[in-house]
């Protein structure tokens, strides 16, 4: 009988192992040029850069159709940070129904990144076209257009319970001519109806509930109203080129004069006394009172102008007109806004100390437009890099009323039919 041989007592040797998975590669966003995605679509520029990703446009060889290419990074993002962006895609693409919300094409994913395929717009966004082409400012028309199917936009987000929290002219394309616009950037979004999350969105366009300093423990507030406060101060920029105020808060002397007097605004803006009133409706600092979208849409139709014309034929400065109007309340903040209301006082002379504040920020806060190129450079696609430095509107406690100067395939479902304004 033969002896076993020594190689039997040992186990089977076992199969090979799969290779390792590659390591991940840092792209530079230039390095992606010339990728070609799905055998046809060619990233051919680099609309912008942020945090999360770059922004490409690109060509589709087939069709010769330009789009705009998200390429989301995975590489880093903890399971946490991956579900954010999981989400976005979701909720973009769930409000990419409505005609005024930018179209969501496709999905493709890769090892490295996300590449998410929308609707390219090639005129940019709402905040250049405010500010560089002045295609609003006493423009009324334009302005009504424009302003309702932001409005119709939002108001299809919340009813299919998408609140987007960071609503302001970057994050809203122009196309059409400048006759059409469609929201963006859902980076932010939320299907909360009710949240914690104070202090998300961008400065200039948030609720005074949205930035209390020190919210109580198991404190929220509601994502809709916050919501319309910000599409107030859109409104702002579309018919003054100027932001109202720094921030919604105590501390900015010109909010602390428009709680005491609504028609303070009067005084800084080319506004009508119908806007005032409309602007009364948003901009209440008890969210329970603050106008509907719905309620909103109604008056933005019936409003017969928005602001005076220019006064360039008038002798001097526009006079100050505080005009004492009962249909326009005298803001008056609740009480789980804000824990003092030491600096609104009743007392006329609190309100000359509130304007003389207010004209004398000018002298120390001075706040210029952004370099061109960095603004052209987002301007398609509606990227957020840094949610509060892009946004440069002059604060109108910074001027005077004399400063006024003229893989994946998702297929995009069936659009909902464009209203007729």
């Amino acid at each position: 009988m033969l002896a076993p041989s020594p190689l039997s007592m040992y186990p089977p040797v076992l199969p090979t192992p799969p290779p390792s998975p590659p390591i991940t590669r840092c792209y530079a966003p230039e390095d992606r040029l010339g990728l070609l995605l799905a055998n046809r679509l060619e990233l051919i520029g680099i609309l912008g850069v942020g945090a999360y990703g770059v922004v490409y446009t690109a060509i589709d060889i087939h069709t010769n159709v330009m789009y705009a290419v998200k390429a989301l990074n995975k590489a880093g993002l903890d399971p946490r940070q991956l579900k954010f962006q999981q989400r976005e895609i979701k909720l973009h693409h769930m409000a990419s129904q409505h005609p005024n919300v930018v179209s969501l094409v496709r999905i493709m994913d890769s090892v490295d990144c996300t590449y998410v395929v929308i609707e390219f717009c090639p005129e940019g966004d709402l905040f250049s076209s405010i500010t560089e082409k002045g295609n609003f400012v006493h423009n009324d028309p334009l302005v009504r257009r424009v302003f309702l199917q932001i409005l119709d936009a939002v108001q299809y987000c919340h009813t299919i319970g998408i609140y987007h929290r960071d609503l302001k002219p970057e994050n809203i394309l122009v196309t059409d001519q400048g006759l059409t616009v469609k929201l963006a950037d859902f980076g932010l979004a939320t299907t909360d109806a009710c949240t914690s999350d104070f202090g998300c969105g961008s400065t200039f366009y948030m609720s005074p509930e949205c930035q209390q300093p020190n919210p109580r423990p198991m404190s929220w507030y509601d994502s809709a109203p916050n919501d319309v406060w910000s599409l107030g101060v859109i409104l702002v920029n579309l018919t003054c080129g100027r932001n109202p105020w720094k921030r919604a808060s105590p501390e900015d002397s010109t909010f602390r004069a428009y709680l005491k007097d609504p028609y303070f605004l009067k005084s800084i803006l080319p506004l009508t006394d119908d806007m005032i009133c409309i602007l009364s409706r948003i901009f209440e600092c008890d969210p329970r009172k603050r106008i509907t979208i719905p309620e909103l849409r109604t008056m933005i139709l019936e409003c017969p102008q928005f602001t005076i014309p220019p006064w360039g034929s008038i002798n001097g400065p526009m006079p100050v007109d505080f005009v004492n109007n009962p249909q326009v309340p005298v803001h008056h903040t609740p009480s789980d806004v804000y824990d003092s209301q030491s600096s609104v006082s009743s007392g006329s002379s609190h309100y000359s100390d509130s304007l003389q504040s207010a004209v004398s920020d000018a002298s120390s806060f001075t706040e210029g437009y952004p370099d061109v190129d960095s603004v052209s450079s987002m301007s398609s696609v509606g990227l957020d890099c840094e949610a509060d430095c892009k946004n440069t509107f002059a604060p109108t406690d910074s001027i005077t009323c004399s400063d006024f100067v003229e893989p994946l395939l998702m297929p995009f479902p069936q659009p909902i039919p464009v209203p007729v304004y």
